[in-house]
């Protein structure tokens, strides 16, 4: 299908994107890499009256050294996340994860921001961002704003960002020396997750600190408490992974059921647990 009608603005910089937001609210929508907006214009699930082109902006790619986390750009895109030396180093499940999206075109165009901002339940980043405990800057008119990760994702495509606000930066604690893995299946490199699960391990090596979140499991990045409380209590990996679907809301959809998904998750949560524990 071909999108509807729109306008086309590219900004100039942050605050001149923000400006165009101010004036055009709710019909204005921001793209960076097109990758999650493009295909909905083009059956329809988002017309939007305006687009704000904010590929060109660099102030917003880059990774810096931040003490205690790295500091990252909305606009910086994954294909240079998954070969920047400080992610590898300090930070090595994103870098990792960034290098699983979809396929080369697709990690050569797409932003950590945009994928962020979009809010698909079946995004791989979002449930890493929360293992990690990331932490997300918004900014506004009014200024600027923090949200934790786990705080940011609300629902279905749905986030903590104001029509009028732009994701600009992701501070993501340093993660080396932990045990981590990011375990999903897709069908094909360039399709969704069916299920997804990352798992960080604290440096002691025991699983009892484990942190388990999922991916598509529900409308928003999971974390998976019931494992975690089983591990804590002394379970073996594989029994507390077959708590994996305790709490979850699968969807289904062609990839498949919202049963198979249910199947699937500890499977995959053993899996993630057993890469984690042996790093």
């Amino acid at each position: 299908m071909i999108p509807a009608a729109f306008d086309y603005e590219r900004a100039e910089s942050a605050d001149h994107a923000l400006e165009l937001l101010g004036q055009h609210g709710d019909d204005a929508k921001l793209l960076a890499g097109g990758h999650s907006l493009l295909p909905l214009m083009r059956i329809r699930l988002a017309a939007p009256a305006l687009l704000v082109d904010i590929g060109r902006l660099s102030e917003l790619s880059y990774v810096r050294d931040a003490g205690d986390h790295l500091a990252i750009g909305a606009l910086t895109r994954h294909e240079t996340l998954h070969f920047d030396d400080l992610l590898n180093q300090h930070c090595p499940v994103l870098s990792h994860t960034v290098g699983e999206i979809g396929d080369p075109q697709v990690r050569h165009r797409g932003t950590i921001g945009g994928s962020v901002a979009h809010g698909d339940p079946a995004a791989d980043l979002p449930a890493v961002l929360v293992a990690l405990g990331a932490t997300l800057v918004v900014r506004g008119q009014q200024g600027e704003r923090q949200v934790a990760a786990a705080d940011f994702f609300k629902g279905l495509f749905e986030t903590a960002l104001e029509d009028t606000e732009l994701l600009t930066e992701i501070r993501v604690p340093k993660s080396s020396g932990m045990g981590w893995s990011y375990q999903k299946f897709n069908p094909r490199a360039q399709d969704w997750a069916v299920v997804g699960v990352c798992v960080l391990v604290g440096s002691n090596g025991g699983a009892g600190n484990a942190v388990v979140t999922l991916t598509n499991m529900g409308e928003r990045p999971i974390r998976a408490g019931a494992v975690e409380q089983a591990l804590a209590s002394g379970a073996d990996l594989a029994t507390a992974s077959q708590e994996a679907a305790q709490g979850t809301n699968p969807p289904s959809d062609p990839l498949g059921s919202a049963e198979y998904r249910r199947g699937l998750a500890p499977v995959l949560v053993r899996r993630a647990l057993e890469e984690a524990m042996a790093r």
